[in-house]
């Protein structure tokens, strides 16, 4: 077992390699797969994550969803039923042995087509699970993965065959332990599902005052019990939520513009600017103005 994987791990490694010749994150030529190469361990990287399965083939990761930390390697998979904002770190990597990985994003409406092709699947399980976990990578599940990949040598055979093998993917991690957080965001009606809308609805929205009660309505459930489905399924209040989308928002911005920090704290939702210093600090290690020139002077000297 343990050697069938080292020798797919080590195919995928060649053809991440072939396609990512420096660090960084590269789209394929298969909709919805990325690679990604890291040839030295990085500081912690806040993103949102979207639906998506990760695997990483050479390196380590850690993975911080609110005070939760998931660390993976070549072993294991890691995926984000819903859409998170996280803080992510590559914790293994080398000139010599680079950080090498995958990521395949999905959509609830694939979920729910691959279910619908099963009979007899759907556990209808009714309590919330966490929308972000680690599992070990089976053999099988990693066969899937790479005949997937093994797709962009014949583009040609890419639309017919990478949907099919999509679908493989998502059918094995459904069978898996952790195969009820994926069949819940796609169910109408289950408690992940009515979460999903409404993270999508704070993403959208996230500038705008919160309102729990709104929210509560919208998820059709009573505060109380809103509040406790909503951390079950992301780690933290919906309050947390908006607030750390509102600060990776905000440092894009005052990466991306000449705007000052007062101004983006208004753009991004907040009242008050020494709020917004004070919540800007204590998420990135730093004041606005001092984090940019921080990341400026690291990208010039990278």
């Amino acid at each position: 077992m343990f050697e069938h994987v080292y020798k797919q791990n080590d195919e995928l490694a060649k053809v991440i390699k072939h396609y990512s010749k420096k660090d960084g994150v590269y789209q394929t030529a298969i909709p919805s797969l990325f690679f990604i190469n890291e040839s030295h361990i990085t500081e912690p990287i806040h993103v949102v994550y979207k639906p998506s399965f990760c695997v990483i083939v050479q390196g380590e990761k850690e993975v911080l969803l609110a005070q939760e930390r998931f660390k993976y390697g070549p072993a294991d998979y890691l995926v984000s039923s819903v859409d998170l904002p996280v803080t992510g770190q590559v914790i293994k990597a080398s000139s010599h042995a680079p950080y090498l990985a995958l990521k395949l994003e999905f959509t609830p409406n694939q979920i729910l087509d691959v279910l619908n092709s099963c009979e007899n699947q759907v556990r209808h399980r009714k309590d919330p699970k966490r929308a972000l976990f680690v599992s070990q990578t089976e053999p099988s599940l990693l066969d899937a993965v790479t005949r997937l990949v093994r797709l962009l040598d014949s583009p040609e055979d890419i639309p017919t065959l990478a949907p099919l093998f999509m679908k493989e993917i998502l059918y094995k991690i459904l069978k898996s332990q952790h195969g009820a957080t994926l069949e819940q965001i796609a169910i109408e009606g289950s408690d992940n599902y009515k979460i999903r809308d409404v993270i999508e609805h704070i993403i959208h929205n996230y500038d705008a005052p919160l309102r729990i009660q709104d929210l509560a309505e919208r998820a059709n459930m009573s505060v109380s019990s809103f509040h406790r489905h909503f951390k079950e399924v992301t780690a933290m209040s919906p309050i947390q939520f908006q607030k750390q989308l509102r600060l990776q928002e905000a440092r894009l911005l005052l990466l991306t513009e000449s705007s000052d920090a007062g101004e983006v704290a208004f753009r991004v939702g907040y009242e008050s600017p020494s709020q917004f210093s004070r919540e800007y600090s204590r998420m990135f290690g730093f004041p606005p103005r001092e984090d940019i020139k921080r990341i400026r002077a690291q990208k010039i000297n990278a």
